[in-house]
């Protein structure tokens, strides 16, 4: 069984990530074709080896909408999947293009870039209510389920909910050796909308001592490395840059922070969670219902003072980390393991659903 996966990038993120957790658990029962539709294909490196996996380039030429949707329809009559799985805003082009060819199509949304970040465009919310209106729409939080079911008005039956889930033996709890400073660690890709400089500011406002390790790349590295400077903390930061392994990570950490100006369901706080960390974090999309309800009065505003006494309180005091920790640990064993959220994708792709 062929699936065709369209993303906007297949550089590392959270929904590649995921993406990546379900095929690499399927194994070879799925062929799959991937289309990135910027070319970047970093996430590859995380699939096994010993996949069926194949990249494909469409010939996308940026602006030619037209001359794309007859490309890309070219593309799904030649390969003819057993179903298109497509990704975001980024990739509604291929729903356009799958209309009327008689193949099954999944359309995953997992959240919205900066310029959707405050409200919906008009034109956006019009084009899914109308191409995605008889196609299966996934969708990994509440904030999302209730904007495809309310705002862009599509039927209640053809949207389903799965949040996210993790390899919970992988994200396991280890036992810390308590350092001389606690440590405060962020799992991200360094753009715009993940705000790690609103992170930067909240650690330099922080009266108690701490170190900050900041893992992944992006185009903003330089920046954000600049403004370490600027802040007098660079001897404070380490930036450790894109890693295609990050599980390891999550245990040096003595606190997870997610300074982001959006998201959804994020795969980082639920590693986080699983790995017995406390949380402190923005409060964006579904995360304040994600973390255990101790845990929820450090998911604050988009304020870096707001930030810096969350990430205060919990510096200063090592039993409360260890009690939100365990709390974490213990929510994430119920509600978001790996293998539900297998096996919903599953029943989808394949027409069970």
């Amino acid at each position: 069984m062929k699936l065709l996966h369209v993303y906007p990038t297949f550089a590392v993120g959270g929904a590649q990530a995921r993406f990546v957790a379900i095929a690499n658990h399927f194994g070879r029962r799925w062929q799959h074709v991937i289309v990135a539709m910027d070319g970047v294909t970093t996430c590859r490196e995380r699939l096994d080896p010993a996949l069926d996996v194949r990249l494909l380039d469409p010939g996308v030429i940026k602006g030619d909408t037209l001359g794309n949707l007859r490309r890309f329809r070219a593309v799904l009559l030649a390969e003819r999947p057993a179903c298109l799985v497509t990704s975001n805003w980024g990739s509604i082009e291929w729903a356009m293009a799958a209309t009327a060819t008689g193949i099954r199509h999944v359309h995953m949304e997992d959240g919205f870039g900066p310029e959707e970040r405050a409200q919906q465009i008009p034109r956006r919310v019009w084009t899914r209510r109308i191409i995605l209106r008889q196609r299966e729409i996934l969708v990994p939080s509440r904030v999302l389920y209730r904007l495809a079911t309310v705002t862009w008005r599509l039927p209640v039956k053809r949207v389903h909910y799965v949040p996210n889930g993790i390899d919970l033996t992988r994200f396991a709890p280890r036992r810390k050796n308590r350092g001389d400073v606690p440590v405060i660690g962020t799992v991200a890709a360094l753009r715009a909308e993940k705000n790690i400089a609103r992170l930067l500011r909240a650690v330099a406002a922080m009266t108690c001592a701490a170190r900050l390790i900041v893992v992944g790349g992006g185009p903003d590295r330089a920046m954000l490395e600049s403004l370490a400077g600027e802040l007098g903390i660079a001897d404070r930061v380490s930036f450790a840059g894109h890693q295609a392994d990050t599980a390891g990570f999550y245990h040096d950490f003595d606190i997870f922070a997610l300074s982001s100006d959006t998201e959804q369901m994020p795969l980082s706080v639920l590693e986080a969670m699983g790995a017995g960390l406390p949380v402190v974090s923005t409060d964006v999309g579904d995360v304040a219902s994600m973390v255990a309800a101790a845990n929820r009065n450090f998911i604050v505003p988009q304020d870096i003072q707001a930030l810096a006494a969350a990430l205060d309180r919990l510096a200063g005091d090592d039993a409360l980390r260890d009690i939100l920790g365990t709390a974490n640990r213990t929510k994430a064993e119920q509600d978001y393991s790996d293998e539900t959220m297998f096996d919903a994708h599953a029943r989808l792709y394949e027409g069970n659903g």
